[in-house]
């Protein structure tokens, strides 16, 4: 999935465009901004943006405590 993906790890926040890139620890999810497709949207594309909310809930997933600082 692309996008823009700010994310804090330790003291920085590094910027990522590919949501596969991410790694699977992080400190916190400083932003969560999708690309969403051009409308109209067909519905393989609707499926994609329904998927979106349950990208975000697995990123807060992988915060962790000892990152964030």
């Amino acid at each position: 999935m692309e996008g823009e993906f700010k994310i804090k790890v330790g003291r920085s926040i590094y910027t990522y465009t590919n949501f596969d890139d991410i790694p699977k620890e992080i400190g916190a999810v400083i932003s969560f901004n999708p690309k969403y497709p051009e409308e109209p949207h067909t519905e393989e594309e609707h499926k994609l943006i329904e998927t979106f909310n349950d990208k975000l809930q697995e990123l807060m997933k992988r915060e962790c405590r000892r990152l964030r600082e």
